[in-house]
């Protein structure tokens, strides 16, 4: 007699895709929350399974601050073209013109929290009900609280003491008018799972997660990418660094390291050795312990 059996990245891939039609199945109107980094982008290459051989039923939502990294906005566009996918765009400036949000000032300066604004005015104005993302939970303290289904309350807020159980995985997406999801499909993947499976499906991801020569600042122990967003300080050298990025936010907040990693294969050997989380050169989650929670409770990602 013969035993199926499936190796650790097709059952968390199998687990993924469950979430992701059964968020078809529960909502009316949901979008891939697209960032351009390699959780959205695994997020969408299961989506692409999971309602293969049709097109992926979900627009995609990008929060555009302005403070991309120029090859983040090439890939996205490459790849929305790839797919024929529709493509939302929510505009931080557009937010700063409006009086939404006010700009931050000062060396440390960010756009990252002005997402919030942008990104709940687009779930409205779009009758949103459910905002698919690639959070995981070993990536911060934060995010291991959520829920697959995470409810937001009719003010986009998030209570991590106030969700649905998921006992054997049913999931409940019941909400009322106003209120709606957040969908974590790939919760339980780790940086290693990532990496493993966009090794194994050979996915396309951006060249900035692979090593390569460019002007960077050291700066909150990280090196900082030079851009014209980036205001330097008297004392800080700008150098030339053979560098990669684990994680990508905005330009300005997104540190470095120095790498000889630019394939594939020595990315996961890499990852392999590491002792500090992906988000640790993220300059926007050492602003205090809570940071990334404070953030997540107003509406954030």
């Amino acid at each position: 007699m013969s035993k199926y059996y499936l190796n650790y990245l097709d059952e968390l891939e199998s687990e993924a895709i469950y979430i992701l039609r059964e968020v078809y199945a529960q909502f009316q109107n949901p979008v891939i929350l697209f960032s351009g980094g390699k959780d959205s982008i695994l997020v969408t290459h299961l989506a692409k399974k999971a309602f293969y051989p049709c097109k992926i039923p979900f627009p995609l939502l990008h929060i555009d601050t302005g403070h991309n990294f120029p090859e983040t906005i090439q890939f996205r566009d490459n790849l929305v073209k790839n797919l024929g996918v529709q493509l939302l765009v929510g505009s931080v400036q557009e937010s700063i013109d409006a009086g939404r949000v006010a700009e931050e000032r000062g060396k440390h300066a960010t756009r990252n929290a002005l997402q919030i604004t942008t990104l709940l005015d687009a779930i409205e104005s779009n009758k949103i009900d459910c905002a698919i993302g690639g959070g995981r939970r070993d990536e911060e303290k934060a995010r291991a609280k959520e829920r697959f289904f995470s409810h937001r309350d009719d003010f986009g807020q998030w209570d991590p003491k106030n969700q649905r159980p998921e006992l054997w995985n049913i999931l409940n997406g019941k909400h009322f008018e106003g209120e709606h999801f957040r969908a974590f499909p790939i919760s339980n993947w780790t940086e290693m799972d990532v990496w493993n499976y966009i090794k194994r499906e050979q996915i396309e991801i951006p060249s900035l997660y692979k090593a390569h020569n460019r002007e960077v600042v050291w700066r909150s122990d990280s090196w900082i990418p030079v851009s014209e967003y980036l205001k330097l300080e008297e004392n800080e050298k700008i150098h030339t660094k053979k560098v990669r990025f684990r994680t990508l936010g905005d330009i300005t907040i997104t540190g470095g390291i120095e790498s000889d990693a630019d394939t594939l294969d020595k990315i996961v050997l890499e990852v392999a050795a590491m002792k500090q989380t992906e988000r640790g050169n993220r300059t926007d989650d050492k602003r205090s312990d809570t940071a990334m929670e404070d953030r997540k409770r107003e509406g954030y990602f």
